[in-house]
């Protein structure tokens, strides 16, 4: 299973918590790349999944993006 942000970004707005049966119905209905629904039928638990994060554990948040944020005031 291979992701990068190009393609979890399909999966962004997904209706959490989902299924996996859930995400792939979900992940054909937007259009995603087939990339995705590679992925997604890798996925091994039929417990929902939570979020992003549980599918792919490095997923970015928005705190990696504001790295020192608070310090930047000072300058």
């Amino acid at each position: 299973m291979y992701w990068n942000l190009d393609l979890a970004r399909y999966l962004v707005d997904a209706p959490w918590p989902a299924t996996k049966d859930e995400l792939i119905d979900y992940a054909n209905r937007i259009g995603a790349p087939q990339e995705v629904l590679e992925n997604l039928y890798e996925l091994t638990s039929d417990e929902p999944y939570e979020s992003i994060e549980e599918i792919w554990p490095d997923f970015p948040t928005n705190e990696d993006f504001y790295y020192n944020d608070e310090d930047s005031d000072n300058y």
